[in-house]
C-alpha cells in the first residue's frame, strides 16, 4: 500500500517489524484509513504494537500518545466493541509508569465523547482515575485532560454518574484540591455547580466541597502582561460567585466566611463578600439568614456610616435591601418567628434616633439604610414608613432654617419615590395615606418658602405625592394644580418654573381635567394677555413653554395645539405685534409636543393633520400677499421663522406608519408642483402657488418654502412612495443651481440630497444622478451660481457617501480638486465637516436615511492620502484649504482609527495650528486634546513643537481657541514626566498670563493647567 507520504510501507505488517521513525507515518495513514472505513482501530494497535510493549516508558508513552491522537480524530467512528476494549485497556495503563500517564489521559478523553460507550465504562473510568491518578502531581494541561474527562461523562452519562452517589463528589474533592492554574479553576468551579444544580449526591461531603472551593475566596487574581488565554480577574469571580451561590447548603459555611471578608480592611474583598450576599439572598430563606442575621446588619451597617468609597456603600445597600427581600419573601407558619419584623425593628431601633438629633450629621447614612430596608417588599416600607413619617414630619416642624427642612424633605421625598416601585394598592393601614394631612401640609408649605432649593424639593415631593393614586382628594388636587401655575405664570426664578412645568407635563395625564380647568386656561389667557405692548417676550416664552409642557394628554393636546396655531394665524394677519423670536417659540413649543405624543400613533397623527397643513397654509398666504404684507406679518417669512417651522413639520413626519404617510404626501407634493391649495385650511388665496417652475415666480418668496418641503418629504420612511418623484428632483435640481436666494438654494440642495439617498438603486438614480453631474459641472464654472452649486456637490456627496454609492468616488475627487480654488477652496474645506458630521435633519437617523456602518472609516481611507498628497502640491496660497479640510476629517473621526494614523498625520496637525484660520486652529486642538492622553508615546516625540504652538495660542484674540489651548496644555501635563518635566518653568510662567484673562472660562481653565502643571514631578503625582 502507498503511504501519504510516498514511501511503500505495509500497514498489515507487525509493529515489531517495524522502525521506530515509520511507526509515526503508518499510524497516521491507519487514522486515514479508519475515518475512510478500510481499516480498524485494531490495525493502529497492531501497528503500534512494539512501542506500547517496549520496555522504555519513553517509548510506551510516545506509542500510546500516537494512539491517543488517532482516538481523537477517529472517535465518533468507532463500534461499541473497540471501545469497551480500548477503555479496558488505557485503564490498565494508568497503573503503568507516571510517564505515561499524560498519554493514556489523552486516550481516555478521546473515548469520553464516544456515543457508543458501553453502559458502566464511565464510572469505571472516572474509579480508575481517583484511585490510580494523583491528579495535582501533573502539568496543567495533564489536569485540564482529567476536568474535561469529568466533564465529558457528566454530559452524556449523568445517570451512570449519579449511582456513585456520594463518592463521586467526593472522587472530584480529592482531584480538584490545591488547584492554583485559572485555566483549570475556570473548568473545575463549572464542574462543583453542575454536581449541585444537577443534582448528584453530596453526602456528608457538603463541608468539604465548600472547602475546596471556598479556599479561593476571594479571587485576588491579577492576570499576567499579554495573557494570550485571556482569563480576567472577574470571569474567576463570576464563576466561583456561581458556586457559592448555588445551594443553600453552604449557608452555615459561607455566611460566616462573608462576614469576615466584609469586616477586613481590603476594598476588594468587601466588594466581593457584598455582592455575593447580594446574589445568595436569591436563594437563602430565614431558615439559613437567621443567626447571622445581627452580624451581617453590623457590618452594612459599618460600610454605610463610615464608608470608603462610594461603590462600597452602594453595594452595601443594595445587599440590605436584598436580605429584606429575602425575609419578606419567605413563607411563615403559625409557630415560625417572623424574621421581617424583628429585622426591620433592630434596623429603626439604630437608625431613627438619628433623624432626630439637632446637627443631623447622620441624617443621610441612616436615611439611606431605613430606604434600603424599606425597598425589599411593600410589606418592609409600610413597616419602616410607619414608624418615620411621623417622625419626619415632626422634624420638619421643628426645625426652621431652610437648609434643614430642605434635608428632611429629600428624605421624605425618597420614601414617596420608592413607593413608585408597587402597585397601588388601596389599603385604609397604608401609612402614606394615615400622614396625608401632614404630609400636604408641610410639602404646601414648602412651596412658599422663600428658598428656592427647599421649592424645588416641594415641587418634586407635590409630584410624587400625584402619582400615588387615590392618596389625595380632589380639593388637594386643586390646591395643588393652583401651586403649580402660580410657579409657572409668575414665579421669577426660571429654575423654580421649569421645575414646575416639568411636574406638570408628569401629571397631566392623571387630572386632565383638572389641569384644563386650572391651567391651561390661565395659560391661554395669560399668552393672550402678555401680547399686548406692555408684555415681556420672557414672559411669552414661559406661557409657551408651559402650553407645551402640559401637552401630556390627548385631550389637553387638542386644546393647546388650537391655541398656538391660532397665535401664529394672528402674527400672520398683522393683528398682534410679535418678532421673529416669538414665531420660533410658538414652534419650539409645537416641536416638543409633536416628540411627547409620538408613541400614540392616534394622538400623533391628529397632531399631524392639525399642524402640518395649517403651517404650510399661513407660509403659502404669507408668501401669496408679499407686497401687501405689514412688516408684522413679514416675520413668518423670515428665514429663522421658516427654519423653526422645518423643524416642526419634521418632528410632525418622522414618526408617521407609512400608509399615513403615503396619504399625506399625496396631498403635499402637488401642492409645489402644481399648487394643488385644496388642503390647505382657508380658501383665500389670491394668486397662483409654484414655487418650483422655471423662470421667476410672481414672488420670489414663494422659492423660499421650498424649505418646508424638504422638511416634509425627506422625514418620510423609505418605503413612502414620492408621487412624481422624478419630476420633483429635476425641479429640485434646477432650482438648487439657478436661485439668487442662499437660504433657497441650501433647502433645494438638501431635499434633492435627502430624496437621493433614499431613492431605490437602478436605472432612473443613474440617470438622474448623470443630470445632476451635468448640472454640478455647468454650475461650478465661472458664473454667479457656483456658491449654490458647490452646497448642492456637499449635500449630494454625503447622500452617496452614506449609501456606500460608487459615485461617491467621483464627487470626493472634485471635492479635493476644488481645495486649489481660491475661491470656493475655504468653503469647500469646512464642507467635509458637513460630510463627516451626523446630519440633524434631513440625512440623519431620525430622517430615516439610508447610513451604512463605518462610512467615515472608508471616507477617510479614500480621501486622506490624496488630500495629503494634494496639500504637499499645493501653492502655498491654498496650502490652508487642506489643512481646514484634514482637520475636519481627523475631528470627526473615531479615535481607534485616528490613533493609528497619528504617526502620518501628525505633522499635518501641528502646521495646521500655525494656520491663520481660526476654524482651522480650534478644529485640530479639539482633535489633538485626546489623542494627547490617548497616544501619548506618539505625542512625545512633538512635545517640544506642541508646547510652543499651546503657549503662543494662548493668546489668540478668540476665547474658544484660548480655552481649547489651555486644555490642550493641561493634557500634556499627562504625558510621562520624563518628557515633560524639562518644560515646567516654561510653562508656569507663560501661564501666570492667562490667569488675569478678562473671560472667567479662560482663567477657570488657566488655573486647572498651571496648577496640574505645578504638581508635574512632585511625589504621589
Amino acid at each position: 500500500m502507498m503511504a501519504a507520504g510516498g514511501a511503500d510501507v505495509d500497514v498489515g505488517a507487525p509493529g515489531s517489524q517495524l522502525q521506530p521513525w515509520e511507526w509515526e507515518s503508518c499510524a497516521r495513514e491507519a487514522a486515514e484509513g479508519v475515518k475512510a472505513g478500510t481499516r480498524t482501530v485494531l490495525d493502529v494497535v497492531e501497528t503500534l504494537g512494539s512501542p506500547l510493549e517496549n520496555a522504555d516508558p519513553q517509548m510506551r508513552a510516545r506509542g500510546l500518545q500516537m494512539l491517543s491522537e488517532v482516538l481523537l480524530q477517529c472517535c465518533s467512528l468507532l463500534q461499541e466493541k473497540e471501545v469497551t476494549h480500548l477503555v479496558l485497556f488505557f485503564e490498565n495503563r494508568l497503573k503503568d509508569h507516571h510517564v505515561v500517564i499524560p498519554s493514556v489521559l489523552q486516550g481516555l478523553k478521546a473515548l469520553s465523547m464516544c456515543a457508543v460507550l458501553a453502559p458502566g465504562l464511565a464510572v469505571s473510568v472516572l474509579k480508575a482515575i481517583f484511585q490510580e491518578v494523583h491528579v495535582q502531581s501533573l502539568l496543567q494541561l495533564d489536569r485540564h485532560t482529567v476536568y474535561s474527562i469529568i466533564t465529558n461523562f457528566m454530559s452524556s452519562r449523568e445517570a451512570e454518574l449519579k449511582s456513585l452517589g456520594a463518592d463521586f463528589t467526593f472522587g472530584f474533592i480529592q482531584v480538584m484540591d490545591g488547584e492554583k492554574d485559572p485555566r483549570n479553576l475556570l473548568v473545575a468551579f463549572q464542574i462543583v455547580r453542575d454536581i449541585i444544580v444537577k443534582g448528584y449526591a453530596l453526602g456528608p461531603f457538603v463541608e468539604e466541597l465548600f472547602e475546596v472551593t471556598s479556599c479561593y475566596f476571594p479571587i485576588d487574581f491579577v492576570p499576567p502582561p499579554n495573557d494570550p488565554h485571556g482569563i480576567q480577574r472577574e470571569d474567576l469571580i463570576a464563576s466561583l460567585r456561581a458556586v457559592l451561590t448555588s445551594t443553600p447548603a453552604f449557608a452555615e459555611f459561607l455566611l460566616p466566611l462573608l462576614i469576615e471578608k466584609m469586616d477586613s480592611d481590603v476594598q476588594s474583598a468587601k466588594m466581593d463578600s457584598i455582592q455575593t450576599l447580594n446574589a445568595v439572598c436569591m436563594i437563602y430563606g430565614q431558615k439559613e439568614l437567621k443567626d447571622f442575621l445581627p452580624s451581617l446588619w453590623s457590618s452594612l451597617r459599618r460600610e454605610v456610616f463610615q464608608t470608603a468609597s462610594e461603590r462600597i456603600e452602594l453595594e452595601g445597600l443594595s445587599a440590605l435591601r436584598a436580605l429584606s427581600t429575602c425575609l419578606s419573601r419567605s413563607v411563615l407558619s403559625s409557630d415560625d418567628e417572623d424574621l421581617l419584623d424583628s429585622f426591620l425593628r433592630g434596623i429603626l431601633q439604630d437608625c431613627r434616633h438619628h433623624l432626630c438629633e439637632p446637627d443631623m450629621k447622620l441624617v443621610w447614612p441612616s436615611a439611606k439604610l431605613l430606604q434600603a430596608a424599606a425597598g425589599g417588599s411593600l410589606r418592609a416600607y409600610y413597616q419602616i414608613t410607619s414608624s418615620v413619617i411621623p417622625l419626619l414630619v415632626e422634624q420638619y416642624n421643628k426645625h426652621l432654617q431652610s437648609s434643614q427642612r430642605r434635608t428632611i424633605l429629600e428624605v421624605l421625598l425618597g420614601f414617596l419615590e420608592l413607593r413608585q416601585k408597587w402597585s397601588p394598592e388601596e389599603e385604609d393601614k397604608s401609612p402614606l395615606l394615615c400622614s396625608k394631612d401632614t404630609l400636604c401640609s408641610i410639602v404646601f408649605s414648602a412651596l412658599v418658602e422663600p428658598n428656592v432649593q427647599l421649592q424645588l424639593v416641594g415641587i418634586r415631593a407635590l409630584t410624587f405625592l400625584g402619582l400615588l393614586q387615590g392618596l389625595l382628594d380632589i380639593s388637594d388636587i386643586d390646591r395643588l394644580v393652583n401651586s403649580l401655575s402660580q410657579f409657572i405664570l409668575h414665579e421669577e426664578d426660571s429654575q423654580t418654573s421649569l421645575a414646575a412645568m416639568e411636574a406638570a407635563g408628569t401629571l397631566t395625564p392623571f387630572y386632565p381635567e383638572v389641569f384644563s380647568r386650572c391651567l391651561v386656561q390661565k395659560l391661554s389667557e395669560g399668552l393672550q394677555s402678555e401680547l399686548q405692548e406692555d408684555s415681556t417676550e420672557f414672559q411669552q416664552d414661559r406661557c409657551l413653554q408651559a402650553l407645551a409642557a402640559v401637552s401630556t394628554h390627548p385631550s389637553i393636546m387638542k386644546e393647546t395645539v388650537p391655541v398656538l396655531l391660532q397665535h401664529l394665524q394672528k402674527v400672520q394677519k398683522g393683528s398682534m405685534q410679535a418678532g421673529v423670536q416669538s414665531v420660533v417659540s410658538v414652534c419650539q413649543s409645537l416641536k416638543q409636543m409633536a416628540l411627547q405624543c409620538q408613541q400614540n400613533a392616534q394622538n400623533y397623527w391628529y397632531f399631524h393633520q392639525a399642524v402640518v397643513p395649517c403651517l404650510m397654509g399661513l407660509a403659502v398666504q404669507a408668501a401669496m400677499q408679499e407686497d401687501t404684507l405689514t412688516m408684522l406679518s413679514q416675520v413668518l417669512l423670515t428665514e429663522e421663522a421658516l427654519s423653526a417651522m422645518v423643524w416642526v413639520i419634521s418632528a410632525a413626519c418622522m414618526y408617521l406608519s407609512p400608509e399615513l404617510a403615503a396619504q399625506s404626501v399625496s396631498k403635499v407634493v402637488p401642492l409645489f408642483l402644481d399648487g394643488e391649495l385644496s388642503f390647505l385650511p382657508g380658501n383665500s388665496f389670491p394668486s397662483s402657488f409654484q414655487p418650483l417652475q422655471d423662470g421667476q415666480c410672481p414672488f420670489q418668496t414663494q422659492k423660499k418654502l421650498v424649505a418646508l418641503l424638504m422638511a416634509f418629504v425627506c422625514s418620510l420612511p423609505k418605503n413612502v412612495p414620492i408621487p412624481q418623484q422624478d419630476r420633483l428632483l429635476r425641479d429640485l435640481l434646477a432650482l438648487s443651481c439657478s436661485s439668487d436666494c442662499l437660504f433657497t438654494a441650501t433647502a433645494a440642495a438638501k431635499c434633492f440630497a435627502g430624496l437621493v439617498n433614499k431613492h431605490p438603486a437602478g436605472p432612473q438614480l443613474d440617470e438622474l444622478l448623470r443630470a445632476a453631474m451635468d448640472k454640478l459641472e455647468q454650475g461650478l464654472k465661472e458664473g454667479s451660481h457656483r456658491s449654490q452649486a458647490l452646497t448642492l456637490l456637499l449635500w449630494v456627496s454625503k447622500a452617496l457617501l452614506l449609501r456606500y454609492h460608487p459615485l461617491t468616488t467621483h464627487l470626493t475627487d472634485k471635492l479635493l480638486e476644488l481645495l486649489g480654488d481660491t475661491v470656493l477652496g475655504p468653503a469647500v474645506g469646512d464642507g467635509f465637516a458637513l460630510l463627516m458630521a451626523d446630519s440633524p435633519d434631513v440625512l440623519g437617523k431620525s430622517c430615516h436615511a439610508d447610513m451604512r456602518l463605518m462610512f467615515r472609516q472608508r471616507f477617510f481611507t479614500e480621501c486622506v492620502p490624496q488630500m495629503v498628497q494634494g496639500f504637499h502640491t499645493a501653492a502655498p496660497g491654498v496650502k490652508a484649504h487642506y489643512l481646514k479640510g484634514l482637520s475636519h476629517i481627523l475631528n470627526h473621526l473615531p479615535k481607534p482609527v485616528l490613533v493609528t494614523e497619528l504617526p502620518t498625520l501628525l505633522p499635518l496637525l501641528l502646521e495646521a495650528l500655525s494656520c491663520p484660520d481660526c476654524g482651522v486652529q480650534l478644529s485640530t486642538l479639539h482633535c489633538l486634546q485626546p489623542l494627547l492622553l490617548d497616544a501619548p508615546l506618539v505625542v512625545s516625540l512633538h512635545v517640544d513643537t506642541l508646547v510652543s504652538k499651546f503657549l503662543s495660542l494662548t493668546d489668540s484674540p478668540a476665547m474658544a481657541i484660548r480655552i481649547a489651548a489651555l486644555q490642550c496644555l493641561h493634557a500634556l501635563a499627562s504625558l510621562p514626566t520624563p518628557v515633560v518635566i524639562p518644560y515646567k518653568p516654561r510653562v508656569i510662567r507663560a501661564l501666570a498670563k492667562p490667569l488675569d484673562d478678562k473671560k472667567r472660562l479662560v482663567r477657570k481653565e488657566a488655573v486647572t493647567a498651571r496648577g496640574e502643571w505645578f504638581l508635574l514631578g512632585t511625589p504621589g503625582r
